[in-house]
Order: C-alpha cells, then sequence, then structure tokens
C-alpha cells in the first residue's frame, strides 16, 4: 500500500521534470493510447482518400456533363439541317442539280383495289 501512495504523490517538480524530458509524453500519452492514435491515423487517411476520390468523380462529371451539352447542340443543329433538307422544294432542287430522271407527280397518289 505505500508503494501506491509513492506512485500516486507525484510532486511538481517532477511533473515538470518529466515533461521537461519528454518521458511524459512518451510513457505517459503516446504509448498508452497508441491504438487509439493509429486508429485516428488511419480515419484520417481514409478520410483525406475520400475527398480525392469525390473531387475527380466531381471532375469527370462536369466534364461528362459540358460533353453532353455540346452534343445535343450538335444534334439539335443537325436535326434542323435535316428538316431543311427535306423540305419537297429543297428535294426537287437537288434532284435538278444532281441531274437525275426523276419528276414531280402530278396526280396525287391512288389506292389499287383487286377483286377476286
Amino acid at each position: 500500500m505505500a508503494e501506491r501512495e509513492n506512485k500516486k504523490k507525484v510532486t511538481t517538480g517532477d511533473f515538470i521534470k518529466d515533461l521537461l524530458s519528454g518521458s511524459i509524453v512518451t510513457d505517459r500519452i503516446i504509448l498508452k493510447n497508441l491504438g487509439y492514435f493509429l486508429f485516428l491515423t488511419l480515419l484520417g487517411a481514409v478520410y483525406i482518400g475520400n475527398r480525392f476520390h469525390a473531387e475527380k468523380i466531381k471532375r469527370e462529371t462536369t466534364k461528362l456533363n459540358n460533353i453532353v451539352k455540346d452534343l445535343r447542340a450538335e444534334s439539335l443543329s443537325t436535326s434542323a439541317d435535316l428538316m431543311y433538307a427535306s423540305k419537297q422544294s429543297e428535294v426537287f432542287k437537288m434532284v435538278r442539280e444532281k441531274g437525275l430522271d426523276l419528276e414531280e407527280l402530278k396526280i396525287p397518289p391512288f389506292r389499287l383495289v383487286v377483286d377476286k
């Protein structure tokens, strides 16, 4: 019991001496909580890695959104050009320019009915 009282009685001089020598840090704080410090270090590394991964995904998403916007604009432009080129008057001009022997219908189309 006397030994316990001697261990518990730490004088101010001993505490300052241990603090300045560094033994209080190594013996009492770090060694007793080494597992906790390793766990905190692991959590910090996972947090940093997760942050980098999230930023990478965000950059890729932004890049893909820009590509989609460009492709949508190109699609609308192509669709408008196709609509213009498929007008009857434009088709007629292209047929004449190419020198094809095609003519417009003068009479409307009709349905043939076959009797048996």
